[in-house]
C-alpha cells in the first residue's frame, strides 16, 4: 500500500504504478534505509518526540528486519512502491501502530536523499579499495620493468627512449589523482539531509546533529530546500568515475596496441583473451576493448544526471528518481572494469626484447645527439638542424645513428668525436634523463617508492 493513499479515492493504474515504482532498483539501498531509520528512531526517542520505549522497540525491530534480509529469511516484496515503503510496511506488520510512528518528523524526500548518500559512501569505499589494489598491481609491474627500455611516443610516432616502468607510472599518477578526487567527493557526500522534511523542515524539536553523528556523517545540510533537492554529490561522483574511466580507457587502448603484432610489447594471458569464430590464429584483447567501450556508458550516466538536474525548480521533483539507475550502473561498471583490468595486467607477460628492438629504430635518440652538440658549445637550433640532416642521410642510406660512420657525423659537424656513440646509446640516453619525474631507472624506482607511500 503506498504511503500517500489518504488523499486519493482511486487506486493507481497498474501501468502507471509500474512506471512510478522504484523498488526494482532502489531495493539495493535496503541496509542504508534501515540504518537511517534506526538513527532517526533513536533521535526521536532521545528528543521525547515519541516514547522512549517505542523508539527502542522500533530500533530492535529494524535490526531484526536487517538480519532477516541478510540471512534470506525475509525477501523484499517487489510489488512495494519503493524500499522505504517496504521497510516501513514490514515494521508495521511486526509492531502494529508503534511501527507507524517511525515516519514522524520525516519525509520520503529527506529519507531517500539520506539513503542515497549512505549508499554512495559505501560504494566510494569499495571503488577506492579497488583503485588501491589496481595501483598495487601497476607498481609491481613497474618495479619488474623499471629499466626495460622502450620507445616513448608523441602523435603515436616513436619519439624518445623511456622505460616500461616509467610508462606504467604515468597511469599510477592518474589513478592516485582519482583516489584524491574520490576522497574529496566523500567529504561533500557525508552530510545528513535528515530533518529537511519534504522541503521546509519540521515543527518537531529534532536534534539533526545527533542523528548525523549516529550515522557517522560530518554534519547536516544547512538549508532544507537544498537538503532534499541537492544531487551535486551524485554528479560529482559521476564526474570522478568518468575520469577513472578516461584513464582506464587510455590504458586499455595502449594494451590493445601493445598486443598487436605491429607492437608485440606484451602478451595477455589466455584467461583474458578471446578467439575468432572463423580465424583460428586470432587472440583478441576483448577485455581491454570492453573496458574502453564501457567508458561511454559511465560518461552517459554523468550526462543523464546533468540533463535531469539542469532545469529543475526547487525543491524535490520526481525527475530526481532517475539519479539512482544512472549512478548505480556507473558504480557497478567502474568496479568490474577496475577489478578485471587489474587481473588482466597482473597476468600479462612483458616482452622486453621486443620493446628494446622497437626503441632501436625510429631515431628516438636524435634529441640526445643534438644535446651532445649543445654540450660542446653549439647553439641548440644549429645542433637540431645538423642532426636533422644526419637523420635524413641515415634514412636514405639505410643507417641508424648508432651505425652511422664517424666521418659522416664529422661531414655535417666537426664537433662530433668518438664519444658520440656513448652519448646516443639507448641505455645512456635513458639514464641521462635523471631529473625528478624522468625515466632514468633510479628515478623510476624513487617514483615507485613514493607512490607506494601514497597508495595507502
Amino acid at each position: 500500500m503506498p504511503l500517500w493513499t489518504g488523499r486519493f479515492k482511486k487506486q493507481l493504474d497498474k501501468k502507471t504504478n509500474d512506471f512510478n515504482s522504484s523498488i526494482s532498483f532502489d531495493c539495493r539501498m535496503a541496509s542504508q534505509d534501515i540504518k537511517g531509520s534506526i538513527a532517526h528512531a533513536t533521535m526521536l526517542g532521545k528528543q521525547n518526540i515519541i516514547d522512549k520505549s517505542e523508539s527502542e522497540k522500533i530500533v530492535s525491530s529494524l535490526k531484526g528486519i536487517a538480519a532477516d534480509l541478510e540471512s534470506g529469511k525475509l525477501e523484499i516484496d517487489m510489488s512495494a512502491e519503493d524500499i522505504h515503503t517496504f521497510v516501513e510496511g514490514e515494521l508495521t506488520k511486526r509492531l502494529g501502530s508503534t511501527g507507524k510512528r517511525l515516519h514522524t518528523a520525516r519525509s520520503r524526500n529527506d529519507q531517500v536523499a539520506l539513503d542515497l548518500r549512505l549508499y554512495l559512501l559505501d560504494e566510494i569505499e569499495k571503488i577506492d579499495l579497488a583503485l588501491k589494489e589496481f595501483i598495487d598491481v601497476i607498481l609491481k609491474k613497474a618495479k619488474e620493468n623499471y629499466d626495460a627500455v622502450m620507445p616513448g611516443y608523441t602523435h603515436l610516432q616513436r619519439a624518445q627512449p623511456i622505460t616500461f616502468g616509467h610508462h606504467l607510472m604515468a597511469y599510477t599518477a592518474m589513478l592516485l589523482r582519482d583516489r584524491e578526487r574520490l576522497a574529496d567527493c566523500k567529504k561533500r557526500t557525508a552530510v545528513s539531509p535528515l530533518g529537511s522534511g519534504a522541503l521546509a523542515g519540521t515543527t518537531y524539536p529534532l536534534d539533526r546533529e545527533y542523528a548525523a553523528e549516529l550515522l557517522g556523517l560530518s554534519g547536516v545540510c544547512a538549508n532544507s530546500l537544498d537538503g532534499v533537492s541537492d544531487r551535486d554529490y551524485v554528479i560529482e561522483l559521476l564526474s570522478c568515475l568518468s575520469l577513472v574511466m578516461v584513464h582506464l580507457s587510455r590504458f586499455a587502448e595502449e594494451v590493445v596496441m601493445w598486443c598487436s603484432w605491429e607492437f608485440k610489447f606484451i602478451e595477455l594471458d589466455d584467461a583474458f583473451s578471446t578467439g575468432s569464430s572463423i580465424m583460428p590464429q586470432k587472440k583478441n584483447p576483448d577485455i581491454a576493448e570492453l573496458v574502453r567501450g564501457k567508458s561511454g556508458r559511465v560518461f552517459g550516466s554523468l550526462v543523464t544526471l546533468l540533463t535531469v538536474m539542469k532545469g529543475l525548480p526547487l525543491a524535490y521533483n520526481k525527475d530526481m528518481q532517475e539519479d539512482k539507475q544512472a549512478v548505480f550502473d556507473a558504480v557497478d561498471t567502474v568496479l568490474i572494469c577496475i577489478d578485471t583490468f587489474a587481473a588482466m595486467l597482473d597476468s600479462a607477460k612483458v616482452l622486453k626484447a621486443n620493446m628494446r628492438a622497437a626503441a632501436a629504430k625510429g631515431f628516438i635518440n636524435a634529441t640526445d645527439c643534438a644535446d651532445y652538440l649543445v654540450k660542446k658549445g653549439l647553439p641548440f637550433r644549429d645542433a637540431y638542424k645538423a642532426v636533422g640532416e644526419l637523420v635524413a642521410f641515415c634514412i636514405e642510406n639505410g643507417y641508424t645513428l648508432e651505425t652511422l660512420p664517424l666521418e659522416e657525423y664529422r661531414r655535417v659537424c666537426g664537433l662530433f668525436a668518438d664519444d658520440v656513440y656513448a652519448a646516443i646509446d639507448l641505455d645512456n640516453c635513458v639514464k641521462g634523463r635523471n631529473v625528478k619525474g624522468g625515466p632514468a631507472p633510479q628515478r623510476v624506482l624513487f617514483e615507485i617508492e613514493n607512490a607506494e607511500k601514497l597508495n595507502k
